[in-house]
């Protein structure tokens, strides 16, 4: 953002207090569903103050009763900072020097913005609290005050806003978490900031809005359930038959042709019941080195391995030997992690194309990164582990990422907290499947179906709510998502 606002002031030759006069603008706009019976704008000593004290006198100029609160260092103060409070007091915009006792309707914070680069100490963290601690509602210019741009973390202390205004871009730090609950509703405003005059694609991290489902493969007229797609699913373990379903259904939910669970005998019954649409191909532990399996590889035009297969010696033989013979588009999830995990060796000069799923906890058991440095730097562990492995990476969390490690980097921000539930993730990885049995390349596939998995449990939760929402629900949701 500093190299895009450089281009545009510098390069261009658009004025900063022209960009300044549009923000301001554009936050007013947004204040237009805030009560502003009594108005406070807080502002700090940069741009992003300036920006406030703009805010400030046009809603003064509305006969809106507001006042400012100037926190900052006077030495640090930028010189559009110091012009637009000479024309506010210009103006007859008054200011205070605390937050008075008397309540307002609505708190301006314009304290910081998305330079901020250390904790706070001091009067600011005293400010936030007292900000965070008033009645009224909060909007914040262009980021929380306290959020870190850069990757959502907390610095110190933050304000907790009910609606925050960006500019351009939305931020990262207003996607990833915890940012995303500070910054309460973002709203995206285009001022005249241009990325013009960049080398490459930029931004290089992005995400999809419903406009991309366009990308969904579209069904031919003239066409059989050959066309889209022949899956297979080497999924759960004795008595273990729900991590296979949901994968299987999920796929044909996305649109697969034909799909084929490979799975321990003690399983046939109950799939066959609940899912007659699959194949069920079954073994026993004697059985597994036979031909049958060869051909169950060689028959899919894509391959899923790991929900509900457990680690035994049983269900690494499996691994290895769809590893050894396949040559189409793989996804490797669940159990599967775990056994690459302990045996790296396994996906040693692998040729061919693999997606692999890991939550957080896979992720650490992958790398040997404990937890909480893998969610504190959840992208750049995706990027860095999908170079290595010569991978699609899809890191599951709240915000999952999705990454070759060589071109851009997809977050993803569709989904609730009714997805945190058992099954949910099987049914992530059939969507995932199904985009690739029809064709999308393994970076496409993965991107798009995080994405249509996560709008089918926004969907799922419309309708039940997100306490106890069920992986059936989501993968039911599938079809509205589609539709």
């Amino acid at each position: 953002m500093k190299r895009c606002d450089v281009t545009t002031i510098q390069k261009i030759g658009m004025p900063s207090m022209v960009l300044m006069e549009r923000a301001a603008l554009s936050v007013v706009e947004e204040l237009d569903s805030f009560d502003l019976t009594r108005v406070l704008v807080v502002c700090g000593s940069g741009n992003n103050g300036a920006d406030g004290y703009a805010v400030a006198r046009l809603l003064h100029l509305q006969n809106i009763k507001v006042d400012v609160l100037f926190v900052g260092d006077e030495q640090k103060r930028t010189t559009e900072n110091k012009q637009q409070q000479k024309i506010a007091e210009y103006y007859g915009v008054s200011s205070e020097k605390k937050i008075e006792n008397n309540p307002y309707t609505t708190i301006v914070d314009a304290l910081f913005g998305i330079g901020l680069s250390r904790p706070l100490s001091g009067k600011y963290l005293e400010i936030i609290e007292q900000v965070n601690q008033a009645e009224g509602e909060i909007l914040s210019v262009d980021i929380p005050s306290g959020i870190s741009a850069d990757n959502g973390k907390v610095m110190g202390n933050a304000i907790k806003a009910t609606r925050t205004v960006t500019f351009a871009f939305r931020k990262l730090g207003l996607v990833l978490y915890p940012g995303a609950d500070y910054a309460g509703v973002v709203k995206v405003k285009d001022i005249g900031i241009t990325a013009r005059g960049f080398e490459g694609r930029f931004p290089k991290i992005y995400t999809y809005t419903r406009k991309d489902l366009e990308r969904i493969p579209r069904r031919q007229s003239y066409s059989n359930k050959g066309t889209y797609g022949k899956i297979l699913v080497v999924a759960g373990s004795k008595n273990m038959s729900g991590a296979a379903y949901f994968s299987a259904k999920a796929a044909y939910r996305m649109g697969a042709g034909l799909v084929r669970i490979v799975t321990p005998e003690e399983n046939r019954q109950i799939l066959q019941t609940l899912l007659p649409e699959s194949i069920v191909t079954t073994y026993q532990r004697s059985q597994l080195d036979g031909d049958w399996l060869t051909e169950a590889i060689n028959w899919a035009s894509a391959i899923v391995i790991g929900p509900g297969m457990g680690i035994s010696e049983e269900a690494k033989y499996l691994l290895s030997k769809v590893l050894s013979i396949s040559k189409v588009p793989l996804v490797i999830d669940a159990d599967a992690i775990t056994l690459v995990a302990k045996e790296p060796e396994l996906l040693h000069d692998h040729e061919q194309k693999i997606i692999m799923t890991p939550h957080v906890g896979e992720m650490s058991r992958l790398t040997g990164k404990p937890i909480p440095k893998i969610a504190d730097d959840i992208i750049e562990v995706a990027e860095k582990f999908a170079a290595e492995k010569k991978l699609t990476c899809v890191l599951k969390d709240a915000r999952t990422i999705v990454t070759e490690g060589t071109e851009d980097t997809y977050v993803n921000i569709s989904g609730n907290n009714g997805m945190a539930t058992g099954g949910t993730g099987d049914v992530l990885t059939g969507v995932i499947v199904g985009l690739l049995a029809q064709g999308l390349r393994e970076r496409e596939a993965a991107r798009l179906g995080v994405y249509i998995h996560g709008l089918a449990g926004d969907a799922a939760a419309a309708q039940k709510g997100p306490y106890g929402m069920l992986a059936d629900d989501v993968c039911d949701a599938i079809n509205e998502v589609v539709r």
